[in-house]
């Protein structure tokens, strides 16, 4: 199984950017999709992407759809956040996950992630 490290977040200003990194131990990483999930204070926990095992299919909620760009390299054991235009609706915790094989109809499922990290702190001023 893989165990999963964030790293990247920080304080940055509205419309600055991030880029948020997740390193994967194990010599699985590949068979994993993997995800980023953030959750704000006082919410619950949402879906913000995720990339498929090959990283030529990714998903993006709607609220960071353009703005936000996964990817992964299998050969690094690592996947990306690159966050622009940030707002501070996007301040929150994020976190990395793991979903073993990959199915499109579970890659917003938060349930379907087996494996995740402790999750980097973004925080955005306005």
């Amino acid at each position: 199984q893989v165990q999963l490290v964030e790293s990247g977040g920080g304080l940055v200003q509205a419309g600055g950017s991030l880029r948020l990194s997740c390193a994967a131990s194990g010599r699985t990483f590949s068979s994993y999709a993997m995800g980023w999930f953030r959750q704000a204070p006082g919410k619950e926990r949402e879906f913000v992407a995720a990339i498929n095992l090959s990283g030529v299919t990714t998903y993006y909620a709607d609220a960071v759809k353009g703005r936000f760009t996964i990817a992964r390299d299998n050969a690094k054991n690592t996947v990306y956040l690159q966050m622009n235009s940030l707002g501070p609706e996007d301040t929150g915790v994020y976190y990395c996950a793991a979903q073993l094989g990959f199915s499109v109809t579970y890659i917003y499922t938060m349930s379907r992630y087996h494996r995740w990290g402790q999750g980097t702190q973004v925080t955005v001023s306005s």
